[in-house]
């Protein structure tokens, strides 16, 4: 069974740095599309970020562009989202997702992705 399990979260500072990874197990091939979502208390989830099945293709919200880095590592079925320049608003449970169709490009699409982890919390504050 297909398990993600997210790490990184954390407090930092505004203007401050974060990586956030994603590690999955019971993965049967390499080619998954992953994603990262987020989601505050009270309001809608938001995709954040995706990369196609065959890692050509990433995908980012407008709200991240230019601050978020997604990369992944097969090797080691392993998703990462580098997010600088921090803001409060960034501030929510980020989730990490992946779905075995979007091979050559990601969309944003959350319940397009079938699988999930559970979370790790990203507090932005000084």
């Amino acid at each position: 069974q297909l398990q993600l399990a997210e790490s990184g979260g954390g407090l930092v500072q505004p203007g401050g740095s974060l990586t956030l990874s994603c590690a999955g197990s019971g993965f049967t091939r390499d080619d998954y599309a992953l994603g990262w979502f987020r989601q505050v208390p009270g309001k809608e989830r938001e995709g954040v970020s995706c990369i196609s099945g065959n890692g050509g293709s990433t995908e980012y919200a407008d709200s991240v562009k230019g601050r978020f880095t997604i990369s992944r590592d097969n090797a080691k079925n392993t998703v990462y989202l580098q997010m600088n320049n921090l803001k409060p608003e960034d501030t929510a449970v980020y989730y990490c997702a992946a779905t075995p169709i979007m091979f050559r490009v990601c969309l944003l699409i959350g319940p397009q992705f079938e699988y999930w982890g559970r979370g790790t919390q990203v507090t932005v504050s000084s």
